[in-house]
């Protein structure tokens, strides 16, 4: 849980670790007291579908009514569907309880502001002297919150995105919700729009008994499978929380996240005549290349969806988003919407009249290789890489360009792992960049 990124208990992504072990029920009525502290009104609330969520939110609950705060439970939600709520609503603030991706034992915490985008670093900073100082705000007896309930509000979610997009015609999807909380929004999503859906996995279970919330291809057999025998157009997973959407195309092929990212980065510099789009040192050239091409202009920034989303405002971005499925369509909401992936992925095959296999067949094609080892002591790795590469980029991590490639080695905001990024003009030279990068990493570590 003592992961990177702001201080010492928030991560990238705000806080995380083994539920019940590491992120306790002390530990998240606290952080309930702290955003009741710094956003008194009334606050919104949603976990996903993990077995501790609804534990870890009821002490949530607890700690922000302590401060005179009210809350509305919004129920299990996908992460942009909170996130949508708390800014169309006269909401403080709003707390979602998810761990995303992580593994089924983890749980998390994050905190986000009144216009829907997730708390900057520096705001998670002032969250954490806060909850470190313990100088609450606690409320006179006669003075403490109330819950409310609103577990029809994620259809505001679902609505805006059906009224956002117009489509021609229908389309088959299968659809592989992890059992996590898009089940309760992308089928219907799809529905509204008069699409036929195959559901994978769209019972929502804690326990992810199909497979693990993170919707790598290796765990998507089934849902390319299902996409070849329904003959859909298109497949689409979600992680445990729905703010990320990865893609199958009709042949049942998997479409890397960095193309997919590249295709709408590409489609939203046309569709606006130029324009800036944001994303991480992490995302593969070939969305560079793409937004030149269209007219556009592509800034990068650390990894993380905060930090994307805050640039993308103060840029007045088009687009932005991240190579790993986290797409931000800020017309709508700037944060990583996979429900709105969905959507608008529909409208450019409907638009263009294009099948997703033909739009990823225009972007220009890279190698890239992705990996994580285990990094108990990131500050050591951070260290000995600036003096391994001293010529790199140090913004997160170490970048190391090449003529015919990069190298990335970052170490991980939500979880004890260090990332290892790889891209070449070649299969075998990103493969090589890859294996030079783990025994780098594995030297220092003395792993």
């Amino acid at each position: 849980m003592r992961a990177g990124g702001a201080g010492e208990l928030f991560g990238t992504n705000g806080v995380r670790g083994i539920a019940n072990s590491e992120l306790t029920a002390e530990l998240a009525l606290d952080l309930g007291r702290t955003i009741g502290t710094l956003r008194p009104g009334k606050i919104a609330i949603a976990c996903d579908t993990r077995i501790s969520s609804s534990m870890l939110k009821s002490a949530v609950c607890a700690g922000i009514m302590s401060t005179g705060s009210d809350v509305v439970d919004m129920g299990v939600a996908p992460t942009p569907a909170l996130q949508f709520y708390t800014k169309m609503t006269d909401c403080s603030a709003g707390v979602i309880v998810t761990a995303s991706h992580n593994p089924r034992e983890y749980n998390g915490i994050k905190f986000v502001q009144e216009n829907g985008v997730e708390f900057y670093r520096e705001m998670d900073e002032e969250s954490e002297r806060v909850y470190i100082s313990k100088k609450f705000r606690l409320a006179e007896w006669s003075r403490v919150g109330q819950l409310y309930r609103d577990e029809m509000g994620i259809n505001r979610y679902i609505d805006a995105i059906v009224n956002s997009v117009e489509l021609d015609r229908s389309y088959r999807i299968a659809v592989d919700c992890g059992n996590g909380a898009g089940s309760f929004t992308t089928p219907e999503i799809l529905r509204k729009l008069e699409c036929e859906v195959y559901g994978i996995n769209c019972n929502p279970d804690g326990k992810f008994p199909a497979r693990n919330p993170e919707p790598v291809e290796e765990s998507l057999d089934l849902l390319k499978k299902a996409v070849v025998d329904f003959r859909a157009d298109l497949g689409v997973a979600h992680d445990g929380d729905a703010d990320r959407a990865v893609f199958v195309d009709e042949k049942g092929n998997f479409v890397n996240e960095d193309v997919m990212l590249a295709i709408m980065a590409k489609y939203y510099v046309e569709r606006n005549g130029g324009g800036i789009v944001v994303t991480p040192v992490s995302s593969s050239k070939c969305v560079e290349d793409v937004v030149r091409e269209a007219g556009g202009e592509i800034i990068y920034t650390v990894v993380g969806s905060p930090v994307v989303a805050k640039v993308m405002i103060e840029k007045n971005a088009v687009f932005g988003g991240e190579g790993n499925g986290g797409l931000i369509f800020p017309e709508h909401l700037v944060a990583r919407d996979g429900g709105m992936s969905v959507a608008k992925v529909l409208e450019l095959m409907d638009s263009t009249g294009k099948k997703l296999s033909e739009l990823a067949a225009e972007i220009p094609r890279y190698h890239i290789v992705k990996g994580k080892v285990e990094c108990r002591d990131k500050k050591k790795l951070l260290e000995e890489l600036k003096k391994e590469f001293p010529e790199a980029n140090h913004i997160d991590g170490a970048r190391i360009d090449f003529d015919d490639g990069w190298l990335l080695i970052r170490p991980s905001g939500t979880e004890p792992i260090a990332r290892i990024y790889a891209e070449g003009k070649t299969a075998r030279r990103a493969e090589e960049l890859y294996e030079m990068g783990k025994k780098v990493v594995d030297r220092i570590l003395g792993q």
